[in-house]
């Protein structure tokens, strides 16, 4: 979950610092941010953040001499056309979804958010690691959705886009990349990243409205290519948990909600993966074939859209992309890493009808194997590092690019017992501790990141 826009404070008596906590869900300290802004993160947890944070929602990127992590492969260098995507297994019942390998020869958005946190987390690292961070501000990410307050910053974001592409030309050609997340009932089997809307609140009818708002956004930029990430989780919980009553009873809202979002954002400069898990969860002989329906299922429901491209997979998760031998937590998982699960779910998906084309999140995926007790384990792994770049050269003709979903840095959720949002995940040996609320800054994490990155910075 990505950091909040910021809102004012009534400033009290006593200084908090950067990143400390200022307001929230029965919270009774006092103070006021030192040389920051209180920002209210979600109806729990407020944060002090950099001051300088709301300015940067508005600027570009800033200037840097390197050109930062490019999406073009060795074999598809080009400043005057877009290539094609490698073959994938062939098959009649496929569709292509989007048409090519939407990252061939451009890069992600370095979004100026992210930037900012790190800018501001450089004077409390060992000058050693500073200039690696200062890189790590350069590798573009994706942008969290993961409020209704934060969908203006689509529009934001893509104007800084068309800027940088008219100055710099299609060398290579920068696209926007955001992850659609804020679904009702959200994160149905946790309770860290409990969302802003609820079933019983009218929370499909807000949905409904967000998502209005996110292609409103992009369709103001209709020669600006977006890449979309759908509903991390959302329908991996349908497929396993299920005995979990919150999850049952949005069953049907996250379908619906779904189907809606592939509709209505089935724009010709998108591309579309909805999120589909990992092999950890989903790559089990159990759970692989009814995912594979599943996700079939919902993309049927949306009418097949066009700029569906495929699925999402390791997103904010720590698998290895392709390993030699079986990390020990992985057990008898024949999936154990994200290339055995791609190719493992693909021919079902085709078989289906869906276009089995994969983006894999490796930005916290450095470490192999990790230090996981179990795969399952989610929560601000220790030991973890930034993992390889984002880039299209995947070796792989199923995966279209590796990327970098989770923001590096931003939390997973909290450590305190005592948080409305506080998941047992979150307090295990292997999990990072103390930790902040989801989605606000973590700077021990940040710090463990840059220390153990895979390749180095």
């Amino acid at each position: 979950m990505i950091s909040p826009l910021l809102l004012a404070f009534v400033p009290s008596a006593l200084a908090i610092t950067t990143w400390g906590q200022c307001g929230g869900s029965g919270w009774t300290g006092t103070g006021t941010c030192e040389g920051s802004v209180c920002s209210t993160i979600n109806p729990y947890y407020a944060q002090c953040v950099p001051g300088t944070a709301a300015a940067s929602l508005t600027t570009t990127r800033r200037t840097t001499t390197t050109a930062g992590p490019t999406m073009t492969t060795s074999s598809r260098r080009s400043t005057s056309a877009v290539p094609t995507t490698a073959t994938t297994p062939a098959t009649t019942a496929t569709p292509s979804g989007t048409a090519g390998n939407f990252f061939a020869g451009r890069q992600i958005y370095a979004n100026p958010y992210y930037a900012s946190e790190i800018e501001a987390a450089i004077p409390s690292l060992p000058a050693s690691l500073r200039p690696a961070a200062s890189a790590v501000a350069d590798v573009g990410t994706f942008v969290w959705l993961d409020t209704a307050a934060k969908v203006p910053t689509v529009d934001i974001y893509l104007s800084n886009i068309e800027e940088i592409n008219a100055n710099r030309g299609s060398d290579p050609e920068t696209i926007g990349a955001f992850v659609v997340y804020d679904l009702p009932d959200r994160d149905c089997a946790a309770l860290a990243s409990n969302g802003e809307y609820s079933i019983a609140n009218g929370g499909m009818a807000k949905y409904k409205a967000y998502i209005d708002a996110i292609a409103a956004n992009i369709k103001k930029h209709p020669n600006t290519k977006v890449a979309l990430v759908i509903e991390p989780d959302s329908l991996g919980n349908l497929v396993t948990n299920l005995n979990v009553q919150k999850c049952a009873n949005a069953k049907n809202t996250y379908i619906e909600g779904v189907t809606y979002a592939l509709k209505t954002l089935n724009l010709d400069n998108v591309a579309m993966y909805i999120d589909g898990a990992h092999g950890g969860w989903l790559g089990w002989p159990a759970n692989i074939g009814p995912a594979a329906d599943l996700f079939a299922q919902v993309y049927k429901a949306a009418g097949s859209p066009k700029a569906v491209r495929g699925l999402a997979t390791n997103v904010s998760n720590y698998n290895g992309f392709r390993l030699s031998t079986a990390p020990p937590y992985t057990e008898s998982n024949p999936n154990f890493d994200e290339q055995r699960y791609v190719n493992a779910i693909a021919p079902l998906l085709q078989a289906n009808g869906f276009p089995a084309h994969f983006i894999v999140d490796q930005g916290r995926s450095g470490v192999q194997p990790t230090q996981q007790q179990a795969q399952g384990d989610w929560c601000n792994v220790i030991g973890t590092g930034f993992g390889t770049r984002p880039t299209a050269n995947t070796g792989d003709p199923l995966v279209d690019a590796i990327v970098w979903v989770k923001p590096g840095g931003e939390s997973d959720g909290t450590s305190d017992t005592s948080s409305p949002r506080y998941d047992a995940h979150c307090g295990y040996s292997d999990a990072l501790k103390p930790a902040p609320e989801a989605g606000t800054w973590f700077q021990a994490y940040f710090e463990q990141l840059l220390r153990n990155a895979n390749p180095s910075f």
